[in-house]
């Protein structure tokens, strides 16, 4: 069996998560984190910076891997495994290629996600929060 091989990417920018509104099917129009599939020649981290450059207009940097996930069904296209990075920026956010549009969430208060990225962000929630603590603790000091 072949797969594809994808990258999501949980982007933290102001102290919110980047999602982006698809303007292609599948799940034309609804909320999903930025990603895509990785091109002959390039590693998956590669994929993600691009990715994440292409649809967001942000440099992202990569700080953890969340997960690998590989269930069958995730992507009605076929069969995609996606790996899953938690990532911090810097830059302007702008849509661009895939993204009809780009907005900045608290991770409180997301919209319904596309394929499975409402897990993926629940899998890296202990990170999410423990950067964003630490974010605020450095702001309220300076």
């Amino acid at each position: 069996m072949i797969y594809d091989l994808a990258v999501d990417a949980i982007i933290l920018h102001k102290k919110k998560i980047v999602l982006v509104k698809r303007k292609n099917p599948p799940y034309e129009n609804h909320y999903a984190l930025p990603g895509g599939f990785v091109e002959k020649g390039e590693t998956v981290e590669q994929a993600l910076i691009r990715e994440a450059k292409e649809e967001t207009g942000l440099d992202v940097e990569i700080m953890k891997l969340v997960g690998v996930y590989s269930d069958p069904k995730r992507d009605p296209r076929g069969r995609v495994v996606s790996l899953c990075y938690l990532t911090k920026a810097k830059g302007e956010l702008a849509p661009d290629t895939d993204a009809g549009e780009t907005a900045l969430f608290s991770i409180l208060e997301l919209p319904e996600l596309a394929f499975d990225h409402e897990q993926m962000i629940a899998d890296a929630k202990e990170d999410i929060d423990g950067f964003l603590s630490k974010v605020r603790k450095h702001n309220a000091s300076v």
